[in-house]
Order: C-alpha cells, then structure tokens, then sequence
C-alpha cells in the first residue's frame, strides 16, 4: 500500500468535474441546502474514501447522499444510513465511536476502507450508466492501492455491480456473473465479495435489514479477512 497514492487518488477525486449533470446538481444542493442545516457550509464536491490505508476489508455503498457525505465531506456521514453503518463497524470493533458527524469529529477506522461507486451525489440516488463507469476508475485504483483487502462489502446491487466491474479492470472474472443477494458470498481473485442490503432508510425502517443481518456479514468478512 502506498500512502502517497492513497492521499493522490483522494485529491483527483475531490478536484473532479468529469459529470456536467452531477457537478450541477451536487453544487446546487450545497448552495440552497435545506431548512435543518441552512447554517451549514456544505463540502458541495466529490467525496473520497475513508479508512484504514492499511484495511484488509473494504465496503463499497452507491454514492454519497445529497445532504449527508454532500454535506459533511466523508462518506456516510450525516445521515441515517451512515448512523446505521458507522454503529455497526462500533459493535464489530472496526470503528473507535459509533457515530460519524463531521470530517473533524476524532472517528477512526480500524482494518476497514469505505468506499463508493459513484463520488457526487446524484439526483435520486440514481447516477447513469456513463456517470457510473467514469467514476469507476478510482475504485480500481483505490483496490490497487489497498493490496492488503481480502473481503469487499457490497452495500446492495448497485455497489456489488460496480464493484465486479472494478474486479473485471483488474483482471479478475467469474462467469456466470454472480447474482447479487443479502449474504451472497463468492470468491474472486484475491477477494472474496460479499453482499449486503444497502442501509438506506427504506430497508432498515421496514426490517428488511436489521442491525443482526448488518453485523452478521461484518462479522464475515472479518473472518474472511482474517481479523476475527
């Protein structure tokens, strides 16, 4: 792992503009921000990873959220997915608090990298297939830099998608393309994937993911990863 391309790959993320449709509707959000925190500077740029530069697990979400990482500047921070995530890596002893608030709040990760697929938040949380695949890149570098992750996390269908066609970049290839599912698990390469409902409000509100179902595959690839 090299730290200097680490803290490179952050900075070319932060500096991008490469998406006319997402830099418009990331910089617009952050200027008329909504009424709860109309007090707040937004960050209003591309969010980069956070972690553990020596992890041996990285988890992958969608984007960052308009008014949570848009915000805040770290990814799942300042909304309720990342207070679901963040108590989660707290209880499988990943994480030395269990709230993420702001990029100065003193939280630090331990043997685990976040990570998304797309950098800006998208309008309803829905980037296209060109914005995904021109944000992609920096996943594959940031999987090149991390050479010690053995487990990747995929936060739902999206992340589990772009996460096998980072894996495809670098080589490594399974066919039939395996379906993505709660719990799914498959070796590739070095890595073994493993799925996860995304901890979005529509699925922890309605139970479809619980704080058990997220800590059990925490606790997975902990032990695939060695850390347990």
């Amino acid at each position: 792992m090299s730290a200097r391309e680490l803290a490179a790959i952050r900075r070319d993320i932060v500096a991008c503009r490469a998406c006319p449709r997402l830099v418009e509707w990331r910089e617009r959000v952050a200027r008329e921000k909504v009424p709860r925190f109309a007090d707040q500077e937004y960050w209003g740029r591309p969010v980069p990873g956070f972690g553990d530069p020596a992890t041996r697990i990285l988890v992958v979400g969608l984007a960052p959220a308009a008014h949570g990482g848009n915000r805040t500047g770290r990814i799942f921070t300042g909304d309720r997915s990342g207070d679901f995530l963040y108590a989660s890596l707290h209880r499988a002893g990943l994480s030395n608090q269990p709230q993420s608030t702001s990029r100065d709040d003193g939280l630090k990760l331990r043997g685990v990298y976040l990570a998304s697929v797309n950098r800006c938040a998208p309008p309803g949380n829905r980037p296209t297939p060109e914005e995904r695949d021109t944000c992609l890149p920096y996943l594959v570098r940031e999987l090149r830099a991390l050479d010690q992750v053995r487990a990747v996390v995929a936060l739902g269908a999206f992340a589990w998608d772009g996460v096998l066609r980072a894996f495809a970049t670098l080589g490594h290839r399974m066919r039939p393309r395996p379906a993505f599912g709660h719990g799914a698990e498959v070796a590739i390469g070095p890595y073994a994937l493993l799925g996860c409902f995304h901890p979005s409000q529509q699925n922890t509100f309605t139970g479809k993911l619980t704080p058990a179902m997220l800590d059990a595959v925490l606790a997975r690839a902990k032990a695939v990863a060695g850390l347990a």
